[in-house]
């Protein structure tokens, strides 16, 4: 019988040989170190051992990704290839901490790299069972907030910080009167003096709650209760859900496997993942990691939604890794119930929705959240609402934004402050 394997695929950059480096890594990374010792049998390295199962070339750099060695010629060319190896799951197992401490932590250190990154990862089956995976997910969002034929809608409470929890309950009143299907608290306001989880909840429930009341809708309010400590954030749990709240924002880059597993575990509301930190895994070309292997831990752990940027953000990314993104999280690892809902922000307002639309084909599983875009129009955050609702109608029926705007108040008001290119 074939035993089960982890697969990661590294992109390695050197000034050297690329094969001998990609064995270099497998050797390091199992049964190998720099001297034989004993124990070290033919027998262990073939039941436990990482093998290189495949090497592609790239193109050289003419620039490496790590700052060159001293001593380095000039004109020296970097070779690149990636490489597919494969680490027994004996050897392994399906704890992620585990995995990422073998098949990922140590490879930085290795010498002999002018770049180092990793472009792929692909699990076997035993993980699926390992870890719980979402508990709502995309079915669970789209039910809780009563949307099921369009995106849904949503919004971040701006100013991030300074307001108080009245001040944050009459800007919340406005919008859900205004038909907002979700709103979040930005994932910098957790609990500070000035404005405390539980007097945040007890400002702002009372109106989620009347207005479900009287609408039969409830609008999905996502509250931040991250914490270092894991107990501290499991009672931040408890504040919202015995309030009636069903969602909550964890920045989970700050918390940790263990801090989010501890939370899923226990958890009544649908865990909204904010991945700020993730940039400094991934934004050098060269270097990290790419989102594609990022995003199987916290789905694994069980993120039911996970922010991933949108079309022509405020940040860095690229469009073309907003897409790829989109695509990853979308994919099932094992089935469609361990994919979480996409969340499109970062400087979003109506004006994308024709590309997002056009480049990810949806309409229902996704989160389209707009800060500034619906909280600063000209029109007040009521008006901001209704133009992403008519953006999104324009985009889904194949009419031009401008042309849907002559009859859409809001819409056009939102081109005229938004449309010249600035972030919203």
């Amino acid at each position: 019988m074939t035993q089960s394997c982890i697969r990661l695929t590294y992109r390695i950059e050197t000034a050297g040989d690329v094969q001998a480096l990609a064995a270099k890594i497998a050797s390091d990374q199992s049964t190998g170190t720099f001297v034989p010792v004993p124990g070290e049998t033919p027998e262990l390295k073939a039941r436990v051992a990482a093998r290189v199962v495949g090497l592609r070339p790239l193109e050289p750099l003419a620039v490496p990704s790590f700052p060159a060695e001293p001593g380095t010629p000039p004109g020296t060319r970097y070779n690149r290839a990636d490489a597919d190896i494969e680490f027994p799951i004996e050897a392994v197992g399906t704890d992620l901490a585990a995995l990422t401490t073998i098949a990922i932590g140590g490879v930085y250190s290795i010498k002999g790299f002018s770049g180092i990154r990793i472009v792929d990862m692909q699990l076997p089956a035993e993980f699926a069972a390992a870890h719980p995976g979402p508990q709502f997910g995309v079915p669970g969002s789209r039910a809780l907030t009563g949307v099921t034929d369009r995106p849904i809608i949503g919004t971040i409470v701006k100013p991030a910080l300074g307001l108080r929890p009245h001040e944050t309950a009459a800007l919340v009143r406005e919008l859900v009167e205004a038909g907002v299907d979700f709103i979040k608290d930005d994932e910098k306001l957790m609990s500070p003096a000035y404005s405390s989880l539980a007097d945040r909840v007890k400002a702002i429930m009372p109106i989620i709650l009347d207005h479900e009341q009287k609408t039969g809708a409830k609008v999905m309010y996502a509250f931040g209760i991250s914490h270092a400590d894991p107990d501290e954030m499991m009672r931040n749990h408890d504040i919202v859900a015995e309030a009636g709240g069903n969602c909550a924002v964890i920045n989970v880059n700050s918390i940790g496997f263990g801090g989010f597993a501890f939370l899923r575990k226990r958890s009544r509301l649908v865990l909204h993942a904010h991945r700020n930190g993730w940039d400094i895994l991934t934004r050098h070309p060269g270097l990290g990691m790419e989102f594609k292997v990022y995003q199987q831990f916290w789905r694994l752990l069980g993120v039911d939604q996970l922010q991933i940027n949108g079309i022509r953000v405020k940040y860095w990314e690229p469009d073309e890794s907003f897409i790829r993104s989109f695509h990853d999280i979308s994919t099932p690892l094992f089935s469609a119930a361990d994919c979480p809902l996409p969340v499109v922000g970062s400087g979003q307002w109506g004006g994308q929705a024709p590309e997002t639309y056009a480049r990810t084909g949806q309409t229902q599983d996704l989160l389209y959240l707009c800060g500034g875009g619906i909280v600063s129009h000209p029109g007040g955050p009521a008006a901001g609402v209704r133009a992403v609702q008519q953006a999104w109608q324009a985009a889904v029926a194949g009419i031009a934004l401008e042309t849907y705007a002559r009859e859409h108040r809001e819409l056009a008001q939102s081109i005229e402050k938004f449309g010249d290119g600035r972030d919203a």
